[in-house]
């Protein structure tokens, strides 16, 4: 059996990701893997990254217990590290990797900066695999992978893969942002599962609806209760849902019967539009993985981004 440690110093880098992508590829070859998140032990187990880690897996052993590791072929540990190496949490995590002999692979997202945790990665000392750069813009992977791979070097530290953003693991469901923007959703329910992969305001819009809508697919348009106009617009383009602000009052029945006519569910809520873009930050940040179209893609973009047989 083989114990692996991902870890991160910083929040939302993209641990349960990594831990999802390479868990549904050891199943995917025939391998039993187990999963743990030691640092919430003393919890009543409703933890959302645990519950999902073992469906994914369909494990049925207690939450943390000692014996999930046992008849493993791996067991893949989610853990924090402290700012410091001489932090509290770094040293438990240190600790505790020891104890259960496990490599570690330290999971860090891309920020634009150079990396402020080399020496905290450096705590892991030789049982330290490498480090994964997590949510890299398609455009920047090649200048990414080369300013890594020398700064990270030059630490002794191996790159073991530079991941690119994906949009469709950063989104979230018509039914989740309804439920973000305190909305209700007046049509189309069955397609409150439909993934919303962009985000498009057209508030204060001056130039074509058409033109101005078509230029992303699978979006959520974000038009006000008043402008009819612009829900045609964004009607006849690539568009998940219809979010209207400012009123809880339906559409217009031109825009209503359109919206029905394409299968496009339409949100009403009470929030203004500038109050709606503010809050998508959050909303977008704590985007859990549990939809079940994400998991397929994220097994392919690990398989395609991470030599997985020279980590486990």
């Amino acid at each position: 059996m083989g114990v692996l440690y991902i870890v991160s110093a910083e929040e939302a880098a993209g641990k349960t990701a990594i831990c999802a992508g390479l868990a549904m590829n050891l199943v995917n070859d025939g391998k039993k893997a187990g999963y743990l998140k030691p640092q919430v032990v003393g919890k009543d187990g409703s933890d959302g990254d645990i519950v999902f880690m073992k469906e994914i897996l369909g494990l049925t052993d207690a939450v943390n217990a000692p014996d999930v590791i046992q008849g493993r072929d791996v067991v893949l540990v989610e853990a924090m590290l402290g700012p410091t190496a001489d932090d509290t949490v770094s040293k438990e995590t240190y600790g505790a990797a020891r104890e259960m002999k496990a490599r570690a692979i330290a999971v860090e997202a891309y920020s634009g900066e150079a990396s402020k945790y080399i020496d905290v990665y450096k705590g892991f000392c030789e049982n330290l695999l490498g480090v994964i750069i997590n949510k890299v813009p398609e455009s920047q992977l090649t200048q990414v992978k080369d300013e890594a791979t020398a700064q990270f070097g030059a630490a002794g530290i191996k790159v073991l893969a530079v991941i690119p953003e994906n949009r469709v693991l950063l989104a979230i469901t018509v039914g989740e942002l309804a439920e973000s923007v305190r909305g209700k959703i007046l049509n189309n329910p069955d397609k409150s599962g439909e993934l919303v992969e962009n985000f498009m305001l057209g508030a204060m819009v001056v130039d074509s609806g058409l033109d101005y809508f078509g230029r992303k697919e699978n979006k959520a348009a974000i038009v006000r209760q008043d402008r009819p106009d612009m829900q045609l617009a964004a009607l006849e383009t690539s568009t998940r849902c219809l979010v209207l602000t400012g009123s809880n009052e339906p559409p217009v029945y031109n825009v209503l019967q359109k919206a029905e006519a394409r299968g496009i569910p339409i949100i009403t809520t009470e929030a203004e539009v500038k109050d709606i873009a503010a809050g998508l930050e959050d909303t977008l940040t704590s985007t859990r993985l549990n939809q079940e179209k994400k998991l397929s893609r994220l097994a392919e973009v690990v398989k395609q981004n991470l030599d997985i047989k020279a980590v486990v």
